[in-house]
Order: structure tokens, then sequence, then C-alpha cells
């Protein structure tokens, strides 16, 4: 499947910043079940843009700009060719799969997380990850609103509703818990409608299969309508943008994302 990207994210300044960095982690990385055509990151304000790699291999491109600024849009677009590989991921990996059991803030444990992963402690792995996919799935809300980039997992779970972010959150932690190495992913999912923010689910490590996409937003693994960007222990590393500004006062966020299908253009 071919995907088409526009993501664009704007910040409005009460007051003019006088400098800014962002760090953009939304060129995805090609393997096998990806491969882009073409992808481009730019801005409407004059800067400049430098690209490197993080501990986790995802592809950043850091954008500096002097003040003042009041207002400021990051644009994102491109396309990529996508295949469905039954949730299979088979990337470049730079650390090993024991480095993804590590505990952060947004995926600390607590009694509830505890409780959901004992209910599968005993399976096999590949059918730990898929059962609490399932659970996740069916037992959550998916609810905007009512959580934000700070909620952790424990909190989402004890309020029974929350947005992908802590779907996957959810996963990752009760995975760890059983000892199943667990990460983030942010992505984009192809819709028919525009979406105000982009996509995230989490990828599990299965002894003699590697690693496999889950979505417990959709109860599903990944398909060809997904197009994987940015990986990590939580959404603070897989986050599409992050940044620090030098004064400007209070801030106002928009996103703007269309990811959808793109027809392939006949030959001749």
């Amino acid at each position: 499947m071919r995907i088409r990207i526009d993501h664009r994210t704007t910040y409005r300044y009460d007051a003019p910043a006088s400098s800014l960095v962002q760090a953009l982690r939304v060129t995805p990385c090609e393997h096998a079940g990806q491969h882009l055509i073409d992808w481009r990151v730019d801005a409407d304000i004059d800067g400049s843009f430098r690209d490197s790699r993080d501990a986790f291999g995802n592809r950043i491109t850091m954008f500096y700009a002097d003040g003042p600024v009041s207002e400021m849009t990051l644009i994102v677009t491109g396309l990529a060719d996508v295949t469905d590989m039954a949730g299979l991921v088979n990337a470049e990996e730079t650390l090993p799969p024991t480095a993804y059991l590590r505990t952060t803030e947004l995926t600390r444990s607590d009694p509830g997380l505890a409780a959901l992963a004992e209910r599968f402690r005993g399976e096999a792995p590949l059918a730990t990850v898929h059962g609490l996919c399932s659970a996740i799935y069916n037992e959550m809300r998916f609810e905007v609103g009512m959580t934000g980039t700070a909620t952790s997992a424990g909190d989402a779970l004890a309020a029974g509703h929350g947005v992908c972010q802590d779907f996957a959150h959810i996963f990752v932690t009760a995975a760890r818990l059983l000892d199943v190495p667990a990460r983030y992913v942010s992505g984009h999912l192809a819709r028919d409608e525009a979406q105000e923010a982009a996509h995230a689910w989490a990828e599990a490590y299965v002894p003699d299969i590697g690693w496999i996409g889950f979505d417990p937003t959709n109860g599903i693994s990944p398909t060809d309508h997904y197009l994987r960007v940015a990986i990590g222990l939580d959404y603070l590393d897989a986050a599409p943008i992050r940044g620090a500004r030098r004064g400007g006062g209070a801030e106002s966020l928009s996103v703007s994302v269309d990811a959808a299908a793109a027809m392939h253009q006949s030959q001749a």
C-alpha cells in the first residue's frame, strides 16, 4: 500500500520567543515492509536543520531558529510503500531486546498493572502478548482529552480510558512485568479522514520469532495501513516533536495529520 503523509504542527506564543530548538522524530527508517519514495521536513520560518540518529536508531531532525518567533509551523510530507508483514518487524536493531525491559516513569508498575500481567503469566510468550493486546482493546475505552503526555500507564489503566499512547504504555508495561521485552512505537495509521495526532502502538519481542507489532487501540497487529516512524521505551523517546525555547510566554499547539492511501500512477 502506498501511504501519503501531510503532518503539520503549529506553535503559537503569547510573546515572541528569542530562540527555538526542536527535535523531530518524524522521518521513518526503511526496512523490510516499508520503503520511502519521497520525504521532506520543512518549516515556515527561517532556521537550520541537522540530521542524526539516536540510541534507538530513530532518525532525528534538529531544527534551530533564532527569534523573534510568534508562530511557527513544522511541515512533514512524504510518500511510502508499506507491505503487510503480519505484524513482524525486520528492522536494523541498535540495542539488544533486553534493553526494552527497562522501566520508565510512564511505564512504572502498580497493583492494577501487576494484576493485568498476572492474568497471562505461565502462557507461551506469543499467546501472552496476543492476550494482552486483546484484553486492553476489550477493557479500555478510547476517549480523547482525558489523559495527557504525562499520564502514566497505571493512571490510564485505573481510569479505564485514554488514547493510543495510553493503550501502548499499558501494553509495554504489562509485557515487561512478564519479562517480555516491549517498546513504544510512534507512526501513522492511514485513514479516510484527517486526524489530530499521529498514531501509537507497541512491539514485543518473542523468542524464535523476533519483534512483533501490536496495536491494542484497535486490537490487531499492524498491517500495510501502518507506517512505523520511531521507537523507544515510552512516548518521550519516540515523540514526533519535542523542543525547547527561550521566552515566548504561554504556548498553544495545534496538530493536523493527513495519513491516507495514495493512488499509484499508471505507466503509459
